[in-house]
């Protein structure tokens, strides 16, 4: 399987946001990506007002029709990395992931679960729970025989849910995000490499990269890493994207060799929440 994880700067256009999306589409299909992977809050990123003027129902929404026609027209599988999905008359929108697959049909929604309400005198102040309603799924999907496990941005400081899903037989982690430039500088990495080596899976972290509005900058360094936790391609400070081919027979045999999973302890300790693996748009 050949990915692409997707780096942008999306700001306050969101028609301008999902065009830039779409040009990178394209450059990964001429890559020969099977699946790409864009970052989270595709769609817009600003003020929190205009995040809540660009939530859209989904299906029939902007963002999600227009990645879904790249989808079809390049016949690609895309993780439109999170877009403001509209929640009823609520005035919260969800932070929601949709796969599509190569005729552009949405196969896996998820909506973050974890918000990032956060606040480092001097450095960053967000709190997203303002605007945004938490997920309660975790979901596992199909691509042709590979099961991925869907996780948006602050998840990735949750171990247990990418330990759910590698227990649903996650074998890829895709990770959508919008990391600060000052979180980012000393955790993406690390947190990154960490979930792949712990659960031997590959994963794909595709993020946002500078400025949206003065003082919310996000770090970028969208990255590939295999089950050993060795980074295969990794992106520069700007605009683009990265491709990487996963072995998943080395993957195999890692597990078989080395088989943490098979070495946990059921007995003494268990996780209660079983994913769900989604196969349609619901």
């Amino acid at each position: 399987m050949r990915v692409a994880a997707c780096q942008l700067n999306s700001r306050q256009d969101k028609s301008a946001n999902i065009t830039m999306a779409l040009a990178l589409l394209d450059r990964a299909a001429d890559a020969g990506a099977d699946l790409a992977v864009l970052p989270e809050y595709v769609d817009y990123l600003g003020t929190d007002d205009g995040a809540l003027m660009a939530a859209e129902a989904i299906p029939g929404g902007e963002a999600s029709q227009r990645l879904a026609a790249k989808a079809r027209a390049r016949g690609m599988w895309v993780l439109a990395g999170s877009i403001h999905a509209r929640v009823g008359s609520s005035r919260r929108c969800a932070n929601t992931s949709l796969l599509f697959d190569r005729d552009g049909q949405l196969v896996a929604r998820y909506e973050k679960i974890h918000l990032f309400d956060v606040r480092i005198d001097g450095h960053v102040d967000y709190r997203e729970s303002d605007t945004v309603m938490g997920g309660h799924e975790v979901v596992t999907a199909d691509i042709e025989g590979v099961t991925v496990g869907l996780s948006i941005c602050y998840d990735l400081r949750f171990p247990e849910l990418y330990r759910l899903q590698a227990l649903a037989g996650a074998r890829l982690f895709l990770v959508p995000a919008a990391f600060t430039l000052q979180t980012g500088r000393d955790h993406w990495e690390l947190l990154l490499r960490a979930r792949a080596v712990e659960n031997q899976c590959f994963l794909v972290g595709a993020g946002q990269i500078g400025t949206s509005i003065p003082g919310k900058a996000c770090y970028g360094h969208s990255m590939v890493v295999d089950p050993w936790g060795r980074v295969l391609a990794s992106s520069t400070d700007e605009i683009g994207m990265v491709v990487a081919d996963l072995d998943l027979d080395h993957q195999n045999r890692l597990r078989s060799e080395f088989p943490v999973l098979a070495n946990r302890r059921g007995d003494v300790y268990a996780l209660a929440v079983h994913p769900r693996k989604r196969n349609d748009s619901t």
